[in-house]
């Protein structure tokens, strides 16, 4: 068999080995080992040992716990609610402005978290609650909350974003700070289309009543406000520390967790149940990541080992004649099919041995490329009919909210990170300019 043939064989039998609902991580494994053994018999048995190796040596993958720690530890402390308290207060008076309200907390929990799970578990189980009894249209505000959680692996600091940093070998701090202006652009673009709804059709988010808008003090007001304080100080302290060079990335993954620790004692929250809660969601995040890392190093290997990038360009930019913008058209359109059926970091794992050198090779920047890989699984995330935020919305949503309403819900937002998608790749500065700018001084 040629090498080519047996590229498309390992990746065939990876896909339909999917389709049987087996865990990710143990079928990108196996098939990895086992095309190892059999193309190189037993000394290939070497290769899923030295993936294993180099991830239990790979240093700055103890970001990853931290991190997750950090969103959970604010998340069960309830720091996360008085967040939202604070816009229920202040953005109650505007039309729409629960879900304005909304879009800016899943902006402040992406900014601690860096994960989109722990923004759909606060947004489903505080804000739609919320957002229904105050009369708000249940498709409009069932999409808020989806697609203002998805920025939780765009905006820094993001675990996708350090996922793809290590794969694609690229400094974090570039790719975090590439996924600024994108993420707030996306918010931005959110919040403008939820004003324009409301503006066109007031019944779909009604202001709070005057007597409850006057029932809050201005010193009760101010007093809210302070709930935003604490989730901004600890982002401040962990990114202002390792952008300024003072602390190293895992360093400043751990300032991010003492400080979610200080801060939910000093809120008088920090119990042994939270704290078990807690640990015991982080164990079991940080697993799964750790175990696909294993994986995919190891079908990474072998796929290196074949040249199958090199055929693959072959294939696209001689046989086929394509141009690199038509390329890239492929890859992320690859993104958004795999993202029906994988979350972000399967589809991270399986497809970056191929297009990430494959990326490099047309010429573009893999900062730039991280970042439109991660609105593309923010587009997976939200696309029926197997989206990942769509069944986490199923699982915590009210009765009242059909699988019809969540499906109805997605599509404005979907638009909306097409349109961001559309922008960037005109205007790649967008992402590039912050880094490019902080870096060279």
């Amino acid at each position: 068999m040629s090498y080519e043939l047996i590229a498309l064989l390992m990746f065939s039998s990876m896909m339909l080995l999917l389709l049987t609902g087996q865990r990710v991580f143990a079928v990108i494994g196996i098939v990895g080992a086992v095309a190892a053994f059999f193309l190189w018999g037993t000394g290939g048995i070497e290769i899923p040992f030295t993936a294993t190796i180099k991830v239990m040596k790979w240093y700055p993958l103890l970001t990853l716990p931290l991190f997750v720690f950090m969103g959970y530890m604010l998340a069960e402390s309830g720091i996360a609610d008085d967040l939202y308290k604070m816009f229920h207060v202040w953005f109650g008076p505007v039309r729409g402005g629960l879900a304005i309200g909304t879009i800016l907390m899943m902006v402040i929990i992406s900014a601690i978290n860096g994960l989109s799970v722990a923004g759909m578990a606060v947004g489903a189980t505080i804000a739609l609650p919320e957002l229904l009894r105050r009369g708000y249209d249940k498709v409009m505000v069932t999409g808020v909350i989806q697609a203002g959680s998805s920025l939780g692996i765009l905006v820094p600091p993001s675990v996708v974003l350090v996922l793809y940093g290590m794969i694609a070998r690229q400094p974090v701090g570039h790719l975090w700070m590439a996924g600024v202006f994108p993420g707030l652009l996306m918010a931005s673009l959110f919040i403008l289309y939820i004003v324009v709804r409301c503006v066109l059709q007031p019944s779909l988010g009604p202001a709070l009543p005057k007597e409850e808008r006057e029932s809050y003090t201005l010193g009760q007001k101010i007093a809210l406000a302070q709930a935003g304080l604490i989730p901004l100080a600890i982002f401040l302290a962990m990114t202002g520390l390792f952008l300024t060079g003072v602390t190293s990335l895992v360093e400043s993954s751990a300032v991010g967790a003492v400080s979610s620790i200080l801060a939910a004692a000093l809120r008088r929250r920090l119990t042994l149940a939270v704290l078990h809660e807690t640990t015991r969601k982080t164990l079991g995040i940080s697993a799964m990541f750790f175990w696909i890392i294993t994986a995919a190093l190891c079908f990474g290997a072998v796929f290196d080992g074949l040249g199958a990038v090199r055929s693959i360009e072959g294939l696209f930019l001689g046989d086929m004649g394509l141009e690199p913008w038509q390329v890239l058209t492929l890859m992320l359109a690859t993104f958004l099919i795999l993202g029906i059926f994988l979350d972000d970091t399967a589809m991270l794992v399986i497809v970056a041995p191929l297009f990430i050198p494959l990326a490099g090779a047309l010429g573009y920047n893999l900062v730039w490329f991280g970042v439109m890989y991660t609105i593309t699984c923010q587009i997976a995330y939200l696309t029926p009919p197997f989206g990942y935020n769509l069944f986490l919305m199923r699982a915590m949503a009210p009765p009242e909210v059909t699988l019809t309403d969540i499906y109805k819900s997605v599509w404005p937002f979907v638009g909306i990170m097409l349109f961001t998608l559309l922008v960037l790749a005109l205007y790649p500065e967008i992402a590039t300019w912050l880094p490019d700018y902080y870096y060279s001084k």
